[in-house]
């Protein structure tokens, strides 16, 4: 019999957010034997309007999450861990981060057209400075749409997907009067969102990690917690939380997200970063690129050392290599936010 206890997890309330944080919560409650209560927080980027690189970066999604666990008001806060600034919140801790899903961009186009099939000065939506400087660079006569919004939204500004937008396919209804639809040939998503809310059927194309390198910890969710949660002996809360931890995934994010504070970048910086294990190595592949896709610098750096300290070091190394050969200067790291 499962015993109740007085934990809470905090979460955003679109679809996305909301069915993570349940999956999570459920691999902790189970990992616990206790239930977690679901709290829903409204945060900034929630409210403010306009391109995200201008409204202080991925961290207006977390800062409210945070402050509440801080509070005392959750207990546990699930973030998509590619929304979490990279230095380390005083505080808190990143007690696990599950099993990664599929890092990969996916493309979400009219007719199942794929990148190379959309026609001359197709129009692609995206609110990542990232996915539209690696796009350029493979396309150069595409038309980038800045959008941003919950994934429906997003979707019903492809031509033929307005439906998604306006509470199809389980997205309870979460598109805003007034919201632009039909207006792009395709979108660029995270595929690990879509698959979470069983859209992988408006996907007409996977763009390898090798093509258009993903976000750093795209993917992966965070489970933080008060640190107390996990101090000399660790509460029940923050032992189910360790035990659902994939080491495997926290490696590879741990290169990524070192490799993003060497940086100093934010999300306003487009810089690609995957770390993935394969034959007993750690392996870091990154791309920087001009904001106009017009120039890259990619780079590939591997250990043979599965430790978070190696994995830390590989991102560091790699970063301090990328400085070296002008990424700095090449991705406008001096002007963009997170300095």
């Amino acid at each position: 019999m499962v015993a109740k206890a007085p934990y809470t997890v905090g979460t955003r309330g679109s679809a996305l957010a909301m069915t993570q944080s349940k999956m999570a919560a459920d691999s902790v409650a189970e990992a616990g034997g206790f239930e977690l209560g679901m709290v829903t927080v409204k945060t900034e980027g929630d409210v403010l309007t306009g391109p995200l690189s201008q409204m202080g970066g991925t961290g207006v999604f977390a800062a409210t999450l945070r402050t509440r666990l801080l509070e005392g008001v959750v207990d546990l806060a699930v973030h998509s861990l590619k929304d979490l600034p990279s230095a380390p919140c005083p505080g808190l801790v990143i007690g696990a981060t599950p099993e990664r899903e599929d890092p990969r961009d996916a493309l979400c186009a009219r007719d199942g057209l794929t990148l190379d099939t959309l026609p001359l000065g197709a129009r692609v939506g995206t609110g990542s400075p990232r996915r539209a400087a690696q796009l350029l660079a493979l396309r150069p006569d595409l038309t980038i749409v800045d959008i941003r919004g919950n994934v429906g939204t997003r979707l019903a500004r492809v031509t033929g997907n307005e439906a998604y937008g306006v509470g199809g396919a389980g997205l309870h209804g979460e598109k805003k009067l007034g919201a632009i639809t039909g207006d792009c040939d395709a979108v660029i998503l995270a595929a690990s969102g879509l698959k979470r809310l069983s859209l992988e059927e408006t996907i007409t194309e996977y763009l390898p990690t090798d093509r258009v390198v993903p976000a750093p910890g795209q993917g992966s969710l965070a489970l933080e917690v008060r640190e107390g949660e996990l101090g000399g002996e660790p509460t029940p809360l923050g032992a189910a939380v360790t035990a659902v931890d994939h080491l495997p995934t926290r490696l590879a994010v741990t290169a990524e997200r070192a490799l993003l504070r060497r940086l100093e970048a934010g999300c306003a910086a487009p810089i690609g970063a995957y770390a993935y294990i394969k034959d007993d190595q750690l392996t870091l592949d990154i791309c920087v690129a001009a904001t106009n896709g017009s120039e890259t610098l990619r780079q590939s750096l591997t250990t043979d050392q599965l430790t978070l300290e190696a994995a830390a070091a590989l991102g560091v190394r790699a970063a301090e290599q990328l400085l070296e050969q002008g990424a700095a200067s090449l991705a406008g790291l001096e002007t963009a936010f997170g300095n």
